[in-house]
């Protein structure tokens, strides 16, 4: 049964990790969800990832075009 030690750490048992999908390396957020429960959950930090999200939103060269009508 995992503790918390003098240094406020807690060692996560593996097979919790793995059944969240969580992998060494991943960056988490930890928050307090009321008493006697903390949820931790992965972050994602990668900027090409989150940018991915408008992928195929406009046709190719749509911004371009976009740019020569605003110049003189």
């Amino acid at each position: 049964m995992p503790r918390i030690s003098s240094k406020h750490q807690i060692t996560l048992p593996v097979d919790t990790l793995k059944r969240a999908g969580l992998q060494v390396g991943d960056e988490v957020a930890i928050e307090a969800d009321g008493a006697d429960r903390i949820i931790v959950r992965r972050v994602w930090r990668d900027i090409d990832r989150a940018l991915g999200v408008f992928d195929g939103l406009y046709e190719p060269g749509y911004l371009e075009q976009l740019r020569s009508r605003e110049r003189p």
